[in-house]
Formats: C-alpha cells, structure tokens, sequence
C-alpha cells in the first residue's frame, strides 16, 4: 500500500498519514514548496534540506518548454538534474496551458498551444502528459485536465468535467504501461467539478472507477470566496475514499492548512510563501507584515520572535528593511527562506495536534492568536 492513515483526530477529519514512494515516506499532512521550472525561487537546495522538505512541486509544462524532457532525461531524469533526492510530485501543466486563452486551441484530443516562450507550436495529449512525467521521472504524476474558471455556468462546467474525464480515461492506460515496466511513480489524477456538488460527486465516482493512487483536488483557489472553496471541500472529500490522500492543487496559506485539514486533506502546494517574500511580506505564526514599512528601519529584534531559521538567529528586521528597500537580491532569499520554514511549522504542529488528539483546540488556538495579529498590523502599517 503506498499510503496508510497513522492517526485520525476525534471529533474532525484530520487524520495523520504515511505516503510511501520511490525517494521515501512522506508524513502527511505535508506541505509541498513550488519548485515550477526546477528550483523554488530565491531558495537553493540545500536551503530545501536544512528546511526539511522531503517533497516539492515542479511543473511538467515548463520543463517540457525549457529545457526540454530530452535534456532532463540526458542527466539522468529530474531528481539528479537539480540534485534533489526528496519526492517530486509533477503538476501536468494543464491550467498553465488553459490559462492562455490567446495562445491555445482545446479540443477532445488534447490542447494545442503556442510557446510562451518563443512562439514554437506543441501538441499535448493525455498520453503526452504521461510520456513527458516518464521522462521527467518524477514520483507522483497528475493528469491532463480542465480548469473550469470562477464563475461559470454549469453548462460550461460540466464540459469541463467530461473532458477532463475522459482524458482521465486516456492517462490511465498510459500511466500502467509504464508501471508494468517497472516504474514506481504513483499515480494523482485530476478532480474537477468547479463549484457544483453533484459534479464534484460525479468526479470522484469516476476517479475511482479508473484507478487512482492518490487524488488531486484541482479547480480551487481560482477566484471564488473562502466560504465557498470550504463548503465544495468538504462535499467533494464526503464523496472520496479513507485510504487514498486528498491533495489539495494550489491552495496554501496558514490559514488554509489548519482549515483544509480539518476537513481531511493531506497535501499542499503554493507559490504563495515565496511570491509575497518577493513583495516584502513576513510570515509569522500571529500573521504578516510587509518589511518595506517604516516601523521596521529602526527595528532591529527578528523578523519573528522565538523562531529557529537561521534568518531569525542572525539577521534584524531592520537589515531586511534596508536590503528590501536597497533591492538587494539577497532579501528575497532571506524572506522566502523564513516563509517557507513558518509553513513546515505549522505542518508540524498541525501533525503533532492529531497525533496528540487535540487538533481542534489547537485550530481554535492557532486562528485566536492569528487573527489578533493580523487586526494589530492593519492598523500599524
């Protein structure tokens, strides 16, 4: 079994579990940082090790453009390319391509598209997108699908879903021939429905006809309210199985781990640590503040107090203040480190809480603090 369930929290579905693949075991609930064209930005990968991230995502799309399946593959596949010897879970590239609309043809077959880049014209096909993670030889691989956007009607969302679907169908037989040979990569197909229910319930009934290791959540964190990313949620988790994990595509602020969790999901990726670290945001476990303002030039405690990154232990906020504001690019490193290491600490304590079986008052705990904070900076800054 290549996931097991360790510890459930009574009174919620938070659950604790074990996700075994080819480069180890990953504890879950994890949150995976975006490693899109083979390195998280700002951060080296030996920052990754010192942090503890035993998995990352990276993106089939843009390493297919640059620098090229081949060239990965030439160097011995993705892992030995970036010198990584932790889990890579490989997006399929599917939202990026959809999301340029000016540059994209779709139809039953695949996506027809422009470069980005150069302008140089591709096909991808739901057995392309499987070939492309082969060579890649990342651990956990995702399907091609459609992203319906936020709103849509569900005339237009159920398109979505019976295309993706279908190309579902197509990935799965693709995926097994490669295993029949011998690889270990775990299968994560995509899970739409937009924001209907009975789609979302459809999905998933259909996700586990066709076989499936592990489910990826896709569709959410496209625009829509908070309450409304949470309800679907849970009706869609109501639908899936205990024994597979719920990976939850694009979604990853504090605030949204301690709540999706809740709900049982046990997989996170986001840029959304290390992009407003390039914007001068701070996380903390009481909020975020932004360097660049004027209380911080003369400040020169941490950037948050007992914390254990080496960021904290050495440098004042008022050196990150000077170097933001002087555009030194080693404030983005420095930010983004510190962000990334608030993120695997809230992990942790999030685990910790189920396994000790007290994951709601710690919730409760973590959003009091949280929310007192984020009140103080608005009116501070």
């Amino acid at each position: 079994m290549s996931f097991e369930i360790i510890h459930s929290n009574p009174g919620s579905a938070a659950r604790c579990g074990l996700l075994n693949t080819a480069h180890g075991a990953i504890e879950t609930p994890v949150f995976m940082p975006v490693a899109t064209q083979a390195s998280v930005k700002a951060i080296s990968q030996e920052d990754l090790v010192e942090l503890g991230a035993k998995a990352i995502l990276a993106n089939s799309y843009h390493l297919y453009l640059r620098p090229g399946t081949e060239t990965i593959k030439k160097a011995g596949g993705l892992h030995r390319f970036m010198n990584y010897e932790g889990m890579i879970l490989t997006d399929s590239g599917g939202f990026q391509v959809l999301s340029q609309s000016d540059l994209r043809e779709i139809d039953d077959e695949g996506v027809r598209f422009k470069s980005h880049i150069d302008g140089s014209r591709h096909v991808l096909t739901p057995e392309k997108v499987i070939h492309i993670q082969a060579e890649l030889g990342s651990d956990c691989w995702t399907t091609l699908d459609v992203c319906a956007p936020y709103p849509c009607s569900e005339a237009e969302a159920r398109k979505a879903l019976n295309r993706t679907m279908s190309w579902t169908d197509l990935s799965v037989p693709a995926f097994k021939s490669y295993r029949d040979q011998g690889r270990q990569a775990l299968l994560f197909p995509i899970l739409q429905g937009s924001f209907y229910p009975e789609l979302r319930r459809q999905a998933a009934e259909h996700m586990l006809e066709a076989g499936c290791d592990g489910i990826s959540l896709g569709g959410f964190s496209v625009g829509e309210p908070k309450d409304l990313t949470w309800s679907t949620l849970e009706r869609t988790i109501e639908a899936l199985p205990e024994d597979k994990p719920r990976y939850l595509m694009g979604v990853g602020t504090p605030e949204d781990l301690w709540d999706a969790v809740a709900l049982g999901v046990d997989m996170f990726d986001c840029v959304w640590p290390t992009r407003v670290a390039r914007n001068g945001q701070v996380m903390t476990k009481t909020g975020r503040f932004n360097i660049s303002n004027s209380p911080y030039r003369e400040d020169f405690g941490p950037l948050e107090q007992d914390c254990s990154c080496f960021v904290c232990r050495r440098y004042s906020r008022a050196y990150l203040a000077h170097l933001y504001r002087a555009q030194e690019l080693l404030v983005y490193r420095l930010i983004s480190y510190h962000n990334l290491h608030l993120m695997a600490k809230v992990a942790e304590d999030i685990c910790r809480a189920i396994r000790e079986s007290r994951f709601n008052e710690a919730k409760k705990a973590f959003f009091e603090g949280y929310q007192r904070r984020s009140q103080e900076t608005e009116k501070t800054t």
